[in-house]
């Protein structure tokens, strides 16, 4: 008798166990996933920031549903911030939130160093209105910014897939070695080439990978490249051959860039010497003549 009693607790509590297991399981994972983030998360001055860094982002949030905007609106501003790098889900939220919330800093600023005191109306409407601008010059910038590292960094890109590839990988192959090799010299490269690969890994055509690549980083280079890549696949010609020259053909042009700047520095040139250098070589110059002369007329006039 019991034996069978211990059996029957030993069944109960075993299927008990595994209906536990079965039904709270999402709980139990959500509950061990917070554990581990709270012990991995970093500690000291580093987890205070980051700390400090997410509190303020999930402020800034709650100010996104103000501002109306349209679906397509969103779709340019998830585009912008693809290209400069952002692509959290909650980048766009945190964009119309900081459009709200830099002009009410700016205005608070205004208020505490009483510079609005002199005309309110004023100074506040320009709070306002570079407030509200001030994310999108942020963006902007960082855009350019991004596409010029791009620019600079495909022709080493461009020369690493040439030793991949001839070297006997594929080309996917070598666009994966190649955005795992740039990750700490040109990691906006290495971001974009490794989503490429990825796309590829995926099942996505080569073409339509590529010329993803080129909308998302809005380049003028790579979007040549593409082209090339694509007509080199369309006509059967060697890969390997077309990178080598295509990367010949950017390092030409940075040259022309930079010689065009060059010459351009004689212009520039012009406006800093007349308002800053020839004043003082005018007053170095000139100045003991006038001095002279200003000794010599009141002699006269005294006379």
């Amino acid at each position: 008798m019991g034996v069978a009693v211990f059996s029957f607790l030993v069944i109960f509590l075993l299927v008990g166990s595994a209906g536990l297991i079965l039904f709270y399981r999402e709980a139990m994972l959500q509950r061990i996933a917070a554990v581990t983030t709270q012990r991995t998360r970093p500690r000291g001055i580093k987890g205070a920031i980051h700390e400090t860094g997410a509190q303020l982002t999930s402020v800034v949030e709650r100010f996104e549903r103000v501002l109306p905007r349209s679906e397509a609106e969103v779709s340019i501003v998830r585009q912008r911030l693809i290209r400069a790098g952002i692509r959290e889900e909650s980048a766009v939220r945190i964009f119309y939130g900081a459009k709200i919330v830099t002009p009410l800093v700016l205005c608070l600023l205004f208020l505490i160093t009483g510079i609005g005191h002199y005309s309110p109306v004023f100074f506040y409407l320009v709070a306002l209105g570079v407030g509200f601008m001030v994310p999108d010059f942020w963006l902007t910038n960082r855009i350019k910014k991004r596409q010029s590292r791009i620019t600079i960094g495909l022709p080493d890109a461009l020369d690493l897939l040439v030793i991949c590839v001839e070297a006997g990988l594929s080309l996917d192959q070598a666009v994966s070695r190649t955005a795992e090799e740039l990750k700490i010299t040109r990691p906006e490269l290495s971001d974009e080439l490794g989503i490429v690969a990825l796309e590829q890994a995926a099942g996505r055509p080569r073409g339509e990978a590529w010329k993803s690549l080129a909308n998302r980083t809005d380049v003028e280079a790579v979007r040549n490249l593409v082209s090339v890549l694509v007509q080199s696949e369309k006509f059967g010609t060697s890969i390997a051959r077309t990178l080598r020259v295509h990367s010949d053909t950017l390092r030409v042009q940075r040259k022309q860039r930079v010689e065009e700047q060059a010459a351009k520095t004689t212009v520039k040139l012009v406006f800093p010497l007349v308002f800053f250098i020839f004043p003082s070589i005018f007053v170095v110059t000139l100045g003991p003549a006038i001095l002279i002369m200003i000794e010599s007329f009141k002699k006269f006039f005294h006379q």
